[in-house]
């Protein structure tokens, strides 16, 4: 049976993670109605990524015995002017995320769950992977500035990323 702290942590993640993919998926429709198909693509793809997120730890909750708990979710706020601030907010998510994953993280060293600590870890390094791709996608849109032809084809290569993450590469 799971330890009721590490349950509660980690139907905190639940959350985190479904707003993650409820975010993302604002994203993408602000991006899809912008002009930018590609940023859509890859957003659609990165909502449709963090819902299995947070279905995988549905699941492992369930599995070692545990209650899920499927959370509510508000409408995400959609304050963005450019890509620039959309990616922005993506960094930013993504790094609220880490913290969010580093408590739960603690909550099972500190409950001695080792199991669950384990099980954990591949979340520790997709955030690495997250925030990593979100600086690079920001670095390139600094490079860029905002000259039109340029944001075109960064969108187009968007999309392109967002076809190789939906065949696992």
């Amino acid at each position: 049976m799971i330890n009721k702290k590490v349950e509660k942590a980690l139907n905190d993640q639940i959350l985190v993670e479904a707003e993650s993919s409820h975010t993302y998926l604002a994203m993408a429709t602000w991006a899809e109605r912008q002009g930018f198909p590609g940023t859509a693509a890859f957003l659609y793809a990165h909502s449709d990524e963090e819902r299995m997120h947070m279905l995988k730890l549905v699941k492992f909750v369930n599995d070692r015995g545990g209650n899920s708990i499927i959370p509510a979710i508000g409408k995400p706020a959609l304050p963005y002017k450019n890509l620039k601030d959309v990616f922005t907010a993506l960094l930013n998510h993504e790094q609220k995320v880490t913290m969010e994953i580093h408590k739960v993280v603690d909550v099972c060293l500190k409950e001695k769950d080792y199991t669950t600590h384990n099980f954990m870890q591949w979340y520790v390094s997709e955030q690495i992977e997250e925030e990593t791709l979100a600086r690079n996608i920001l670095d390139r849109l600094h490079l860029l500035g905002d000259e039109k032809s340029s944001l075109y084809l960064f969108d187009r290569d968007l999309e392109t990323v967002a076809v190789n993450e939906g065949n696992g590469k």
